[in-house]
């Protein structure tokens, strides 16, 4: 029976092959109840192997957990009921409007209070006025609310979003995001997987992942801050010169180019500064030291990374 105080999602070691590939390699985590939860990594890291083991899609070859209290090995049709599954690409149907969509999903499930819960989504994702809409006419924006809509019908605790905003504009990736903390001020727990940094400072934590490890859990404050990371921002008319320069200095352990400025920064903050010693004198070169940003953190945690495909053909 699943305990309502319990964390969202607590998994241990948990593990999973294909061959004699590891996807996922002893990975433990824990989301709390009514927390956005923010699932980063590159491509081929292990996210989608993750999220499917952690909803009851997927039986893990290792570790053990549960999600919503109930047990991921034991009890995965319980978990199902309970959450709420969103993938990458969009899987309704475009010939049917959003409401017919909506309906055809509630009567496969045979799902009670079918008119209610309909309209009750619609509602909820600000649907009203496109209800009688083809899903295949609607943009990209207001197809992944449909899909959230769709996700929402049997009314889950917990939703997973499989990088729900690829491929969609700034401005509809604001407005969905804005939709996700309104469900999670209603108490849904969200665990979202996604690639943008900016959605990644939204959430209320993060993990990490990359080559099916966990890398790193936090706010996004406490990684920044775990990260050891001193950083120098250089603007000026010598900042491409400025960059080959600086290649391969001891200290100067990532250069990373933000518009017409360059982000200049090392793990060891005095070798990074008699790295920088000479450079700063410079009138052609305007320096302000600056706090680190989430993509320097994580490009470093990737440089750290070994390819646990390394030398083979890699799975989507």
């Amino acid at each position: 029976m699943s305990n309502i105080s319990a964390p969202a999602v607590d998994v241990q070691d948990l593990t999973k092959r294909y061959g004699d590939k590891t996807v996922v390699d002893h990975l433990s985590m824990r989301v709390e109840q009514g927390e956005v939860f923010g699932f980063l990594g590159p491509n081929g890291s292990g996210k989608t192997t993750t999220i499917r083991m952690m909803c009851g899609l997927l039986t893990p070859d290792g570790g053990s957990g549960h999600t919503l209290g109930y047990d991921i090995l034991r009890e995965s049709a319980a978990i199902k009921r309970e959450v709420g599954y969103m993938t990458q690409r969009f899987g309704l149907y475009e010939d049917l409007t959003i409401r017919e969509n909506l309906d055809f999903i509630a009567r496969v499930y045979r799902m009670d209070r079918r008119a209610e819960r309909i309209a009750g989504a619609i509602e909820r994702l600000g649907l009203q006025d496109r209800a009688k809409q083809l899903a295949g006419s609607l943009s990209g924006g207001w197809k992944q609310r449909l899909a959230l809509a769709a996700c929402m019908l049997h009314e889950p605790r917990l939703l997973l979003l499989d990088e729900p905003t690829a491929g969609v504009d700034p401005k509809a990736r604001r407005d969905f995001w804005e939709e996700i903390h309104k469900l999670a001020a209603d108490g849904i727990t969200v665990l979202v997987s996604t690639h943008y940094m900016d959605e990644a400072e939204r959430c209320h934590r993060l993990g990490y992942i990359a080559y099916g490890r966990l890398l790193t859990l936090g706010t996004p404050a406490e990684l920044i801050a775990a990260s050891g990371f001193e950083t120098w921002r250089v603007g000026g008319s010598g900042v491409n010169a400025l960059v080959r320069e600086l290649e391969g200095k001891a200290g100067v352990d990532m250069l990373t180019r933000f518009g017409n400025d360059l982000h200049v920064s090392g793990i060891d903050g005095a070798k990074l500064a008699t790295a920088i010693a000479p450079f700063r004198q410079r009138t052609d070169l305007h320096w302000e030291q600056s706090a680190p940003q989430l993509e320097d953190v994580f490009i470093q945690l990737m440089s750290q990374s070994r390819d646990n495909f390394a030398g083979s053909d890699k799975r989507a």
